[in-house]
């Protein structure tokens, strides 16, 4: 005959006919991928206990509470898949704290449990947010049951919140072409490091494909069906970038209207890239050395920690290794980050890629002349790939019959080829008859000076900016749509 204490099946019992069925015997102790964060509240301390004791056995990573104060604190520390609470309890019973808990986590799958169950706080149960409501005595192998069942609840709801957070964010981006013996190198060692979860670090100059790369180690590796998210560390001041790789609470911040996942938690389970990992504040790899350390991530404005597990994926246009030598990057995080290392060519060393990549970006409805394709193999690129797409997209706008002519090429380009260096007649930079190439200028800002100062030479007469531009006058005006530069 089977025997109860305190609400759970007594362990001296052993009427077979409540045992285990078959598959709860895959989820023994010990089973990493079984295991469930549980949070149980119950004021009966034999219960509780006896239940907390026979979960971790089970391999759960339970805490085990008596109150529903101690519940609250409990959950504002650390994140939980599943609760499940008491209704009677003294001074806040377990219907009244249900809302609390969800206020705090509302992905939590909460399970009532009571000696004297009553339709009436059945229904407030359910009404406020709980799964499932069921009664002592119980066995605890049927209560570990729904417990998992909720537990799957949890995951599917994360994952989902994780997938949409990460549409929002990725965008396709052009594949990796080349035959040269650099690249070669490049893909096998691609292949070699995929197959791993150990960190990469991608080295080479501004455009020559690092985050490409970046995205075919993953596409390669066992993570390529979890996601891949990226953060670029030049696009952000510091203040932001804390909030991005590690989310924030509710009124963190100024501007904090509602919580935030940061980077990692998205790319849990997956793989984030960090761009520009260079340019990282000191303050922050510190943090990102802990997160690489233990796997513990923490919420602007939180005192709860989160677990995630993220193969981290590095690139940098500086060496790092100098960078640690001047003293403005961590050691430990240079040799955490650069277990494997993949050095990229520039375009300029890459021998016989220039025509193969030149051939795949103009498509087959689109060509060179003679003397454009002598300017683009005679320009050295410092630019990189990068530089050549938007030369390349920048011909195909201002030419037209699908023949790209030199005057359709990017100033500095056909410059460099001719010898030609602008004069400058001020301080800010304002060329004499020629367009100032600087260092840091972009090709969209470039072309965009070019164009308005060709204008002002004309004293504003379209059909003379044409002219000069070598291009029909509707390619002016797109470009003077484009870049609002008056109708």
């Amino acid at each position: 005959m089977t025997k109860y204490r305190n609400g759970v099946l007594d362990r001296s019992s052993r009427d077979n006919s409540h045992a285990s069925p078959a598959g709860d015997q895959g989820n023994a102790a010990g089973d990493k991928e079984a295991s469930i964060d549980l949070l149980l509240v119950d004021d009966e301390d034999d219960f509780r206990e006896t239940a907390a004791d026979y979960f971790r056995r089970r391999g759960h990573r339970v805490t085990a509470v008596a109150s529903g104060a101690e519940a609250i604190e409990a959950i504002g520390k650390q994140q939980f898949e599943v609760a499940v609470l008491d209704v009677h309890m003294p001074e806040l019973d377990g219907v009244t704290l249900l809302p609390r808990l969800l206020e705090e986590d509302d992905e939590l799958q909460v399970l009532m449990l009571t000696g004297g169950a009553t339709i009436d706080t059945a229904i407030a149960s359910m009404k406020a947010g709980a799964i499932d409501y069921v009664t002592k005595p119980i066995r605890l192998a049927d209560l570990e049951r729904l417990i998992r069942k909720a537990a799957h609840t949890t995951h599917l709801q994360r994952e989902n919140k994780r997938l949409k957070q990460l549409i929002r964010r990725q965008s396709s981006g052009p594949q990796m072409i080349g035959s040269s013996p650099e690249m070669k190198e490049v893909f096998r060692l691609i292949d070699r490091v995929a197959s791993t979860d150990l960190p990469v670090l991608i080295e080479g100059e501004s455009g020559t494909g690092k985050e490409l790369v970046a995205r075919q180690v993953h596409a390669l590796s066992p993570l390529a069906d979890r996601p891949i998210v990226t953060v670029n560390c030049a696009a952000l001041p510091e203040q932001l970038l804390e909030s991005e790789f590690f989310g924030h609470e509710k009124g963190a911040f100024t501007g904090a209207t509602a919580a935030k996942p940061g980077l990692f938690e998205i790319a849990d389970g997956g793989t984030l890239f960090i761009d520009e990992l260079g340019e990282l504040a000191m303050s922050l790899q510190a943090k990102i050395l802990r997160v690489l350390e233990d796997g513990l991530i923490r919420r602007v404005g939180s005192v709860k920690e989160r677990q995630v597990r993220v193969r981290l994926v590095a690139a940098t246009n500086r060496s790092l290794a100098d960078e640690v030598a001047e003293g403005r990057f961590r050691e430990d995080l240079y040799y955490r980050v650069n277990v494997l290392g993949i050095v990229l060519p520039p375009l300029r060393q890459r021998a016989g890629d220039l025509d193969l990549l030149i051939r795949h970006l103009l498509g087959p409805e689109w060509t060179l002349d003679d003397e454009t394709a002598r300017i683009m193999k005679a320009y050295s690129w410092p630019g990189n790939v990068r530089q050549l797409i938007n030369a390349i997209q920048r011909g195909k706008l201002l030419s037209d019959n699908g023949v790209i002519h030199a005057r359709s090429l990017p100033p500095e380009i056909t410059k460099q080829a001719l010898g030609f260096v602008p004069s400058v007649d001020d301080a800010n930079g304002v060329a004499t008859g020629a367009t100032v190439v600087h260092v840091d200028d972009d090709l969209e800002s470039l072309n965009r000076r070019f164009v308005q100062e060709t204008l002002v030479r004309a004293k504003g007469n379209k059909a003379e900016a044409a002219r000069l531009l070598g291009i029909h006058r509707r390619s002016l005006y797109r470009l003077l749509e484009r870049y609002s530069l008056g109708s």
